[in-house]
């Protein structure tokens, strides 16, 4: 039951996060294969650098071709529905992104845990897990990455690791922790973009 609800979460994210790089990919007029590797790099590139650091080699989606399967698909598919539709709604992006950021992070701070890694590291690994492939996505398509920014991206991040590790510690169920920590997550990003909070900017320039 909870190795499913751990792979149907960690797909959803992986599609909506390779919907976020098509996105991006066919709004710089990218080619085909430009559209797949921005899906690609978005969907499965902060997991992969979380197992190369943990050690849990092969990384998850050289095992399981499940996941090159459901990227290639779901970038034809949202080709298609872009040119059906000409242009995606502007917000869909970032509402994507959140979602991916919510559920990659449990999901990558929850295999720390069962790896036996300590409660920060868990942290640690699940914003690694959220954040990269996000940052991998803009920093191939020219653009600086939502964690650069003041966006509130990572520290979202960090909340929904924060309340996994805590909820687990206090023995809640894996499902109900999971749960949990995802909607924490979910609630600030979307709040963050709704309301367009962010954090505070600091320059070194100083006025005449």
């Amino acid at each position: 039951m909870l190795e499913q609800f751990i792979y149907i979460a960690d797909m959803i994210g992986v599609i909506s996060c390779a919907i976020s790089g098509v996105l991006v990919a066919t709004r710089l007029r990218m080619d085909p294969v430009g559209i797949i590797v921005l899906a690609a790099v978005t969907g499965i590139g902060g997991g992969t650098l979380r197992d190369m650091m943990m050690g849990a080699t092969p990384v998850f989606w050289i095992v399981d071709n499940n996941y090159t399967y459901v990227i290639t698909i779901t970038a034809i598919l949202t080709v298609f529905w872009l040119k059906h539709i000409h242009r995606a709604p502007p917000y869909l992006l970032l509402i994507l992104d959140a979602f991916g950021l919510a559920i990659f992070t449990i999901v990558g701070a929850q295999k720390a845990l069962a790896l036996g890694f300590s409660g920060p590291v868990a942290i640690a690994m699940g914003c690694i897990t959220g954040v990269v492939g996000g940052m991998i996505r803009d920093m191939l398509s020219g653009q600086i990455p939502f964690v650069l920014q003041k966006e509130i991206y990572a520290t979202a991040s960090v909340l929904g690791g924060v309340l996994f590790v805590s909820c687990s510690y206090l023995g809640f169920t894996p499902i109900l922790a999971m749960s949990i920590a995802i909607s924490g997550t979910l609630s600030l990003r979307l709040s963050a973009i709704y309301w367009h909070l962010s954090l505070p900017v600091f320059t070194a320039d100083k006025e005449a």
